[in-house]
């Protein structure tokens, strides 16, 4: 279930990110060096009440509060700072379950009827921290913010929620009906779009200003605006996470205690909350690191970390953390990474529309050696636009048998010279025989041009830099030209975030090519917001009718078929370029309860869920 709203996440930045990501079968990856890292013991241990969990963060950090961020904001940690306050309607991942976690949703009852075109939702009998009802007037709230504001929703779908809503009705203050303009597939509808809506406070946030009195603002469209443009612009005041009175009023089993500019941020339990379980820690705090080596020698210490991301270049350390009392477990993550290209980039972009030139680049990827050298045997494989080994469910067996463009450098060779382009290995492959013939370079793409693109990536990991470094070097062997920058990932992701298909011509977004780590994936990980044309985060622009029909078709109607023919088309045509996505190492106290098995599509972390052991 895309409860992280699908937003870029740099690949195995922190542990917080790990457990965003999770897995969705609990250990064993590379090899079998690492195992769940929970024992049988542990996990039967009497617990202690109280304490502190101080967690690893690293390289990224959230910068924005309230839960309906813009769609100029891609920051997908910024779901997880805010969902352990604002939990979703559908509430995802049970331990190591990729499922419906009832008992944290905010539902007791979800039914379909009339055709699958009505949704009958029965809230829970939950209470906001400040003592009031949670009622249906809250998901009103929250529609009305919506209706009025789509486009400026970070995790809008296009098409689905709201516009999909013929009708809201509340029978009464736990009832919610909602009949839609068509049939959904339940199973995409839960997974993908009930669980991207959290239910607000409507009693304390319903206002136009911080002097102005809570009404009901939100049910004229001039009014939605005014609230919602209130409460974004509150959001983004990082000084004021702690004490502005809107983000006090939670239904969450957490509060925010303090945040720092540098990204430190804490969590206290909230006394209020009506879910269980109900936290025993005291606290839980998040510790920023700007990059690998400072997190290792912490762990090293022993003494400042309770929870933390093991870099993969620093694998052999497993073994001595083991012995000083931390446990280790491995994490395939339900996502995929990837190469964006920007296909409406004005001096490139030319040449990444043309699907055989994407087909060469994919071919000179190495990705078995990619996962062998540069991530120990701890990765996906990066077949296509499933994940293999954390939703192998899904996964065709196209991808299963290493995907449509296996490496392959001379073919990735041929292909070039048999659409006109002079190939020299090494050096700059040029184009010899411009136009749109079977055989020449196609349209847009000048005689003499080479094929040298910029590809800009996150920075902060070592393993995301040896890849980069080997991805360069490979495509060199067909004279294509990759050249590298590394930036933080929040600066990153602000400017590829802003672009969008409608945006881009006039935009004059310049990136090129752009690693941003990875993509979450939901449980029905069907392209949803990807490749769609206008996707919210199809930031490269990329349009193609078929896909768009393949992907409706995974929406409407629920047979395997339809899904394979969506996953097989995508991982032929290319959207993205596919790369390995490595598995998250995770390094916690063994007398940590809890941890383990690990929720794989939780936007934060279920720290109600840990105690230390006695």
């Amino acid at each position: 279930m895309r409860v992280i709203q699908r937003l870029r996440l740099a690949a195995g930045a922190a542990a917080l990110t790990l457990v965003a990501v999770g897995c969705s079968g609990g250990g064993g990856g590379g090899g079998g060096a690492i195992g769940n890292g929970e024992s049988a013991s542990a996990s039967q241990a009497a617990v202690k009440q109280g304490g502190t969990v101080t967690i690893a963060e690293v390289g990224s950090q959230p910068d924005f509060i309230f839960p309906l961020a813009p769609a100029t904001n891609q920051n997908g940690y910024n779901v997880n700072l805010t969902q352990p306050l604002w939990p979703f309607l559908v509430y995802t991942g049970d331990g190591a379950d990729s499922v419906v976690n009832k008992a944290k949703s905010l539902y007791s009852s979800l039914a379909y009827s009339n055709g699958d075109k009505r949704i009958t939702i029965t809230l829970k009998d939950w209470n906001w921290s400040d003592g009031k009802p949670i009622t249906s007037r809250d998901f009103t709230f929250v529609y009305n913010l919506l209706k009025a504001n789509a486009a400026n929703w970070n995790a809008h779908l296009v098409g689905l929620f709201p516009e999909d809503v013929a009708k809201v009705s509340t029978p009464d203050a736990h009832t919610v009906v909602l009949d839609l303009t068509r049939a959904y597939n339940p199973d995409f509808y839960t997974d993908d779009v009930l669980s991207t809506i959290p239910l607000l406070p409507q009693h304390a946030w319903d206002k136009t200003s911080a002097t102005g009195a809570v009404g009901d603002n939100d049910t004229t469209t001039a009014g939605a605006k005014a609230v919602y443009s209130y409460l974004q612009k509150e959001g983004a005041k990082t000084t004021e996470f702690t004490t502005d009175p809107l983000w006090q009023v939670v239904d969450g089993p957490w509060k925010l205690s303090e945040f720092r500019s540098n990204g430190y941020y804490s969590y206290v339990p909230n006394s209020g909350y009506s879910g269980s379980p109900r936290p025993v820690l005291d606290k839980v705090v998040f510790t920023p690191f700007t990059t690998d080596t400072p997190e290792i020698n912490a762990l090293r210490s022993g003494g400042s970390l309770d929870l933390a991301a093991l870099p993969l270049n620093d694998i052999k350390q497993a073994q001595a953390l083991q012995s000083s009392g931390y446990a280790i477990a491995s994490v395939p993550t339900p996502g995929v990474a990837e190469i964006e290209p920007n296909l409406y980039n004005a001096q490139v972009g030319p040449l990444l529309q043309q699907l055989y030139i994407r087909q060469a680049m994919e071919e000179l990827i190495d990705r078995p050696q990619i996962v062998s050298k540069v991530y120990s045997g701890y990765a996906d494989p990066g077949n296509g636009p499933v994940p293999v080994k954390a939703s192998g469910a899904w996964a065709s067996p196209l991808e299963k048998a290493g995907g449509p463009y296996p490496y392959d450098p001379a073919k990735a060779k041929a292909l070039l010279q048999a659409h006109g382009w002079k190939v020299v290995p090494g050096g700059a492959t040029t184009c010899q025989s411009p136009g749109t013939g079977a055989a020449q370079c196609g349209a847009g793409i000048a005689a003499g041009q080479a094929l040298t693109f910029n590809l800009v990536y996150s920075s902060g990991r070592a393993t995301t830099d040896e890849q980069n470094a080997a991805i360069k070097s490979s495509e060199a062997q067909a004279g294509i030209t990759v050249n590298l920058k590394s930036e933080p990932f929040n600066t990153l992701i602000s400017t590829i975030g802003a672009c969008t298909a409608k945006s881009h011509p006039a935009s004059g977004c310049g990136w090129q090519l752009a690693e941003f780590g990875y993509d979450p994936y939901p449980l029905y990980p069907n392209g949803t917001g990807f490749f769609d044309t206008g996707g919210y985060n199809n930031s490269g622009g990329y349009s193609d009718p078929t896909m768009d029909q393949l992907i409706k078709a995974t929406e409407y109607g629920s047979s395997a078929q339809a899904f394979t023919a969506y996953e097989d088309y995508a991982a032929r045509q290319l959207p993205w370029l596919w790369l390995p996505l490595r598995e998250g190492i995770l390094v916690y106290r063994k007398n940590l309860q809890g941890v383990v098995p690990l929720n794989p599509f939780s936007g934060g972390l279920d720290y109600e869920d840990w105690a230390y052991t006695s």
